[in-house]
């Protein structure tokens, strides 16, 4: 009985311990993502979407609006990439400036920019992982095929 009371502390202990390792790791992947998806956002983002993610008036959507994004989660590596065209509505406010492509990002690129975007201005999102974003982009590309 003593024994069994013994690997079963042990099995649980290590079963802690696992568990909480592989969290430390997943908190320092996103960590990873925000900060390089900052450094994208500012690059490629910012001058239309605001240091904060305000917008730009009623010419472009701020990014701060969780409800929009979370959404629209599936379509938004689309729209990182392939730009949008056509009114969008954001906190019941319509836009319809369209937003430019950015074809040069890659998917890891895409993955950090939204991960900081998700998890940033008010967001709470998690992270976008790269597998969601290929995902994501290979899905437009094929609507796209059948569209034309």
């Amino acid at each position: 009985m003593r024994n069994q009371c013994l690997y079963l502390s042990a099995a649980l202990l290590s079963a802690y311990v696992v568990f909480h390792s592989c969290q430390g790791e997943q908190a320092i992947r996103r960590a990873q993502y925000t900060v390089n998806g900052q450094k994208v956002y500012a690059a490629h983002c910012q001058n239309c979407h605001g240091a904060r993610g305000e917008g730009l008036g009623s010419l472009y959507p701020p990014l701060t609006d969780s409800t929009f994004l979370l959404k629209h989660r599936d379509q938004l590596a689309c729209v990182v990439k392939y730009g949008l065209a056509g009114p969008v509505e954001v906190n019941g406010i319509p836009f319809d400036t369209g937003m430019p492509a950015n074809p040069a990002l890659s998917p890891i690129e895409i993955a950090y920019v939204l991960t900081y975007i998700g998890n940033s201005f008010g967001n709470s999102m998690d992270m976008f992982t790269l597998e969601e974003i290929q995902a994501g982009l290979a899905a437009c590309r094929s609507a796209g095929a059948e569209e034309e």
